[in-house]
């Protein structure tokens, strides 16, 4: 974390993580209005089209509430990555300083904030021959042979990924069989460029984000969970999110309603546990309750209230 009690209070970053159902999306457009902030997302799965009930995107009053870039803008059919990522953010973050705004960076994808941050080597154009191998030993092999391949080669990459997220743990592998012997790209970061930033865990006990996961999972299914897993498909890139395969399994018959419902608060509490064990070890990441986060703000990034 590179926070300078100099630098105009306008040219710090507020990145807000935090492990899925803890809270982030209120409190950062809680945030957002007191501070004069925009948003800008940080989730691998929100910023997929017509898929806002299983990545909890914010909703419609919400991102009417205050301005959202980088969710909901891709197809689910298309691949993304976190070099991608790390220069979308930073042309937004561009357009939200010029236009005199804060920005709050807001997610729970670990490897996307570190690239922000510029604490991670992102991988350099794909090699042909590595994905076309990969691809065939996808054919043969399980999702869980993939997994473990890649926890032998990469066990801290591999922490992040869900099990049987095919087209992450590939991608992973990837990177890890070819972007360490090559030159970092040279991308605009939040460390190249010299921006101060503030990294913000929200820390929540998990016996409530376990509560909210199980109340989150209820509204999930009466909103539709089933339908929007049925157009998403199970080919899609998206569709490896946690959620969609359990999904998708009880619309093939392979669960029951109690079941499926199990089974996705299950994954989700995986998912939330991983989330907190990836920021663990982020050195920059302050551990705050959210009634903490205001105060770090105004001390750290020398925040005011918001401007008129």
């Amino acid at each position: 974390m590179r926070v300078c009690s100099s630098v105009s209070s306008d040219a710090g970053v507020l990145i807000l993580a935090g492990a899925t159902a803890s809270g982030k999306t209120k409190l950062a457009i809680e945030l957002a209005r007191e501070f004069d902030a925009e948003i800008v997302g940080a989730d691998s799965r929100q910023i997929y089209r017509g898929m806002p009930v299983g990545t909890a995107a914010p909703t419609a009053e919400q991102l009417a509430a205050v301005a959202h870039h980088l969710i909901g803008f891709l197809d689910p059919r298309e691949v993304y990555s976190a070099a991608r990522y790390a220069r979308d953010a930073m042309a937004v973050l561009d357009d939200i300083r010029a236009r005199g705004k804060r920005a709050i960076v807001v997610g729970g994808t670990g490897f996307y904030v570190r690239a922000l941050l510029g604490g991670v080597t992102l991988a350099p154009q794909h090699d042909e021959r590595v994905r076309d191998r990969l691809a065939r030993e996808a054919v043969v092999h399980p999702p869980e042979f993939l997994y473990q391949w890649l926890r032998g080669r990469d066990p801290v990459r591999s922490e992040a990924i869900e099990r049987n997220d095919t087209y992450r743990v590939l991608r992973a592998l990837e990177v890890s069989m070819t972007g360490r012997t090559r030159q970092e790209q040279a991308a605009r970061t939040l460390r190249t460029e010299g921006r101060p930033s503030l990294l913000v865990f929200l820390d929540v006990p998990l016996g409530q984000v376990d509560a909210r996961i199980a109340q989150r999972t209820g509204e999930m299914l009466d909103a539709d969970l089933l339908g929007e897993a049925e157009r998403v498909g199970s080919v899609a890139v998206a569709g490896s999110a946690v959620g969609y395969p359990q999904a998708i399994a009880h619309l093939r018959g392979w669960s029951t309603h109690t079941e499926l419902r199990s089974s996705l608060e299950r994954a989700t509490r995986r998912y939330a546990r991983r989330q907190r064990t990836w920021f663990r070890s982020e050195p920059a990441a302050l551990w705050l309750g959210p009634e903490s986060v205001r105060t770090a703000v105004r001390e750290k990034l020398g925040w005011s209230a918001k401007r008129e």
